[in-house]
């Protein structure tokens, strides 16, 4: 079974690639936890925030926008002695302020899904690449969408770390046309 040239043979990111990775997403609380985690990444390797992530879930209510949208700064201070998560100041204020201006992207679009969604006109972007030199880290629609949240106050949501968000919450289908994946997530 071929899987694309970036997956190891980590079982976490296997399971990773084989189950999540480029599935369209529409749920706006799942939409949260990879803004949340790839805001986390920002500068770090993807597994190690897959290996926090049960920490990350732990520490942000279950991925609950609206919970973490009232954290106070007393609980901030408390999630940066938390080891299961990336205990960054900037990482974890990000995501908190991130987590209120979602709220009023939700709000003003009636979910975040219709929001994120129509920078890739409500419909995967299907790609045929053969070699991981081939995939982009930003493409137009990456650039206009991490423009956008950051005029709506988003923080660690440059155009790669949203290309990734748009890769795993499939928007984009970057599976290699050689890995199993590729068609799999065609259908879904």
């Amino acid at each position: 079974m071929e899987r694309c040239g970036w997956v190891t043979n980590d079982p976490i990111y296997i399971k990773y690639h084989d189950e999540e990775w480029g599935v369209s997403v529409h749920d706006d609380k799942k939409l949260f936890e990879f803004i949340l985690l790839e805001g986390a990444q920002a500068g770090l390797s993807w597994l190690t925030i897959l290996k926090k992530r049960s920490g990350y879930r732990k520490a942000f209510a279950n991925f609950d926008v609206e919970k973490t949208a009232r954290f106070t700064p007393e609980k901030i201070d408390n999630l940066l002695l938390d080891p299961g998560i990336i205990r960054n100041r900037l990482k974890v204020n990000a995501a908190v302020s991130n987590a209120r201006a979602f709220i009023k992207i939700q709000e003003e679009f009636g979910s975040f899904d219709n929001y994120s969604w129509r920078f890739v006109d409500g419909k995967p972007k299907v790609n045929n690449y053969r070699s991981l030199d081939q995939v982009p880290t930003t493409t137009r629609e990456s650039d206009a969408f991490s423009k956008d949240l950051k005029q709506r106050g988003f923080k660690f949501v440059g155009s790669t770390i949203i290309y990734a968000h748009m890769q795993a919450v499939g928007m984009v289908n970057d599976h290699l046309v050689s890995c199993f994946r590729y068609k799999e997530v065609m259908v879904k």
